[in-house]
């Protein structure tokens, strides 16, 4: 089964070298670390719902709890969760591995 990146499926151009990187910045979905390979995933690639400064419908969204109902509408959203099934990660477990992450000890 393929399993696509958001920026592969909903072909946003900001991940790296795409084509809206100078207008738009690089997504925070192509360089947050502390998802990479939640739901086999690159970086944010397969949880962007839960991160702000993703891009929808050509505008910059703001954090998950404002983007949420959105995002739960949103065809990639509803991919992942269908490739996932019984594995998909709940927004809860998403969010709390990004304040493990950051809070880890170096």
């Amino acid at each position: 089964m393929n399993k696509l990146n958001c920026w592969e499926f909903k072909k946003c151009g900001r991940q790296f070298g795409g084509e809206k990187v100078t207008d738009l910045g690089l997504c925070p979905a192509v360089i947050e670390i502390s998802l990479g390979g939640v739901h086999d995933g690159e970086f944010g690639g397969r949880a962007c719902w839960v991160l702000a400064g993703t891009i929808c419908k050509g505008t910059i969204q703001g954090n998950c709890a404002e983007k949420m109902r959105e995002c739960e509408k949103c065809d990639f959203y509803e991919y992942v969760k269908k490739q996932e099934g019984n594995n998909f990660l709940s927004v809860a477990t998403l969010l709390q591995m990004i304040k493990d992450y950051n809070n880890r000890e170096l």
